[in-house]
């Protein structure tokens, strides 16, 4: 979080208006397996224990977007819509995308009441604190661009892929 956030944005309200005419248990399908992949493995069992059979919910305000999910022990597994689940984190597209980038601290959006807990607030302690702990580049998107996976998973084919040209590869 060295650098500073960008200006707080939110999505135009016709976006928002779009998106959320979307259904929501796909997108709840998708945020799982980006969770599963990402994260569920690098989480102690001992959060794993407290998440098991917790009803959980992401809202993305400014896209009117709700994303519901549980973990059942072995991995997140989403839900459909719940009005009330055990905890429900809300914000702004942006927020959650620079939460993400660890370009934003969680708790001065919270204090600045751009990040919402509702529900267990014990509960989104352990999430914050447990999400806190991970490796950084976990959650930063070089992490996870093509070649980035690729060198990680199969650097032989990696190898096999012509070279980037000079205005794609990264900055220094």
């Amino acid at each position: 979080m060295n650098a500073t956030p960008p200006a707080p944005f939110t999505l135009p309200r016709p976006v928002g208006a779009v998106l959320a005419r979307l259904p929501a248990y796909p997108g709840s399908m998708l945020l799982v397996a980006a969770i599963n992949f990402a994260l569920a493995r690098q989480l102690p069992q001992d959060v794993k224990d407290i998440l098991q059979g917790k009803r959980l919910a992401i809202r993305v305000r400014d896209a009117r977007l709700g994303f519901d999910f549980s973990w059942n022990g072995q991995r997140f597994a989403p839900s459909a819509p719940q009005a009330n689940p055990d905890l429900a984190i809300s914000a702004n597209a942006q927020d959650f995308l620079l939460l993400a980038q660890r370009r934003q601290d969680p708790d001065t959006l919270f204090f600045n009441r751009r990040l919402v807990m509702e529900g267990d607030t014990e509960l989104g302690l352990v999430v914050k604190n447990a999400l806190d702990a991970l490796e950084l580049p976990v959650l930063a998107p070089s992490h996870w661009s093509p070649r980035a996976v690729l060198e990680r998973k199969a650097p032989h084919l990696l190898r096999q892929l012509p070279p980037l040209p000079a205005f794609l590869k990264p900055r220094p």
